[in-house]
C-alpha cells in the first residue's frame, strides 16, 4: 500500500493558446509551488487550439493536457476545471506573468475554509505590479475602475476584481454554475461567488512582465467594455432601477413645479418646453424601473441571480391586481386632466389658446396617460414572467 499514489488535492490549471515561449517556465514554477505548498497535486494545461509547440512541450514535461475545442478564455478554463482531479483548483495564465511557485497563500486560504481565494496585485492589498507588467491604461484606468464598479455593484470584498491568478474549490465552482465562454468568465466567477455568499479571501501577489514576444490576447478597451457590460447586466439595480428612480423622481418633482409656474434661473426661463423634457424623464424613469423588475424576476427564475428577500417582499405586496389599480388611477388622472384641457378649449370656442398655459395642461395629461398604460401592461408582463417560470417559484408578480 505504501506505493499507492496519493489522491490529487490541488490542480494548477493553465489555459493555453500558443504559449510555447513561456509554458516551460510556468510548469517548472508550478511544480515548485506544489512542493512548497506540501499538497499532492497536478499541473493541467487546457489547450484551446494551439498551433505552435505548446502541446508537445507540455507533454514532454510530463504535464497532462486537455484539449478544448470551443474557442474562448472561459471555454478553455471550463474545460480544464471539468477535467481537473483536484478538489482545489488554482488558475492562472501561462505567460509567466504570475509566479506559480508562490501558491502557498492560496492553499492556506483553502485550508482555512475559503471557497474562492483571489490574488491581489494592488499595493492596497499588499500586492505589487513590477515595471512593464501592466499597460498604464489597465493599471490606472481599467483595473481600478472595473474593480471599483464590482465592489460597488455587488459588495464584493476583493480589491482586485479582475486578477487572473485565483483559486476556488471544485464544490464552489459547481455552485457558481458559470456560463460564459470569453473574457467575461473572470467577472462572472467573482460576481456569482459574491451573489451566492461564498467565502472569498484575497492574498497578495506580484504581477511580472510576461515573457512572450508576441502581443497579449487581451485587448484593453474591447475586453474592458465586455467586463463592464457583463457587470451591468448582472446588476439590474445599477443598470435600471437607480437611474430609473432618479429620473422618475426628479422628473415628477420638476414637472409638478413647471406645470403651475414659469421658473427663472439666472437669465434662463424654464417654461413649457422644459416641462416636456421633465415629463419625458418621468416616462423614461418609469420604463427603466419596470425593466429592473422584469430583469430581476427573470434572472432569479432562471438561476442567474440569487433569491432576494427584499425584492420578494415587495412583489408579494405588488400583485397584478394592485398594479392594474395603480395604473388605472394614474390613467384616470391623465384622462381627467385631458378632458379639462378639452373643456378649456371648448370655452374658448375651439380657437387659439395661450401656448404656455395650454401646454401645461396637455403635456402632464398625456404623460399621466402614458405612465398609467405603462404600469398596467408592465404588471401584466410581470405576471406572464411568473407564469412562464412558475415551476421555479419566482417572486410573486
Amino acid at each position: 500500500m505504501s506505493g499507492t499514489p496519493e489522491p490529487v488535492v490541488l490542480t494548477i490549471l493553465m489555459p493555453c493558446l500558443n504559449e510555447a515561449e513561456t509554458l516551460p517556465v510556468c510548469i517548472r514554477k508550478a511544480r515548485l509551488g506544489l512542493e512548497r505548498a506540501g499538497v499532492p497535486g497536478e499541473i493541467l494545461v487546457a489547450d484551446n487550439g494551439s498551433t505552435d509547440d505548446s502541446v508537445p512541450i507540455a507533454k514532454s514535461l510530463g504535464v497532462r493536457v486537455v484539449h478544448v475545442k470551443e474557442k474562448g478564455y472561459g471555454s478553455a478554463l471550463r474545460g480544464g476545471v471539468e477535467a481537473a482531479l483536484g478538489r482545489w483548483i488554482i488558475m492562472g495564465d501561462a505567460d509567466d506573468s504570475y509566479d506559480f511557485s508562490q501558491v502557498q497563500g492560496f492553499v492556506q486560504g483553502f485550508r482555512e475554509g475559503y471557497d474562492v481565494v483571489m490574488g491581489c496585485r494592488l499595493p492596497s492589498g499588499g500586492g505589487s505590479i513590477l515595471p512593464g507588467a501592466m499597460p498604464w491604461k489597465n493599471r490606472w484606468l481599467g483595473n481600478p475602475s472595473l474593480s471599483f464598479a464590482g465592489r460597488m455593484f455587488f459588495k464584493c470584498p476583493a480589491r482586485d476584481f479582475h486578477c487572473g491568478l485565483r483559486g476556488f474549490t471544485k464544490n464552489a465552482y459547481r455552485k457558481m454554475d458559470l456560463k460564459t465562454t470569453g473574457m467575461e468568465f473572470a467577472s462572472e466567477m467573482v460576481i456569482k461567488a459574491t451573489l451566492k455568499s461564498l467565502r472569498i479571501a484575497e492574498v497578495p501577489i506580484t504581477l511580472h512582465p510576461d515573457g512572450r514576444s508576441r502581443p497579449p490576447h487581451l485587448k484593453p478597451w474591447r475586453d474592458g467594455w465586455r467586463h463592464l457590460r457583463f457587470m451591468l447586466i448582472y446588476s439590474p439595480r445599477w443598470l435600471f432601477l437607480l437611474p430609473g428612480l432618479l429620473l422618475a423622481i426628479l422628473g415628477a418633482a420638476s414637472s409638478a413645479v413647471l406645470a403651475s409656474t414659469t421658473l427663472h434661473v439666472g437669465g434662463v426661463e424654464l417654461s413649457a418646453g422644459t416641462l416636456a423634457v421633465t415629463c419625458m424623464a418621468v416616462l423614461v424613469g418609469v420604463q427603466l424601473v419596470a425593466f429592473a423588475c422584469f430583469t430581476k424576476v427573470f434572472g432569479i427564475a432562471e438561476g442567474l441571480l440569487p433569491q432576494d428577500p427584499k425584492f420578494s417582499r415587495v412583489f408579494k405586496y405588488f400583485t397584478l391586481e394592485r398594479g392594474i389599480i395603480l395604473g388605472l388611477f394614474i390613467l384616470g388622472l391623465g384622462v381627467g386632466l385631458f378632458l379639462y384641457a378639452l373643456w378649456v378649449w371648448r370655452q374658448a370656442g375651439y380657437g387659439l389658446l395661450p401656448y404656455g398655459a395650454n401646454m401645461r395642461r396637455l403635456i402632464p395629461a398625456v404623460t399621466l396617460i402614458a405612465t398609467g398604460v405603462q404600469v398596467i401592461f408592465s404588471s401584466f408582463f410581470m405576471s406572464v414572467l411568473g407564469l412562464k417560470t412558475s415551476s421555479r417559484q419566482p417572486p410573486a408578480a
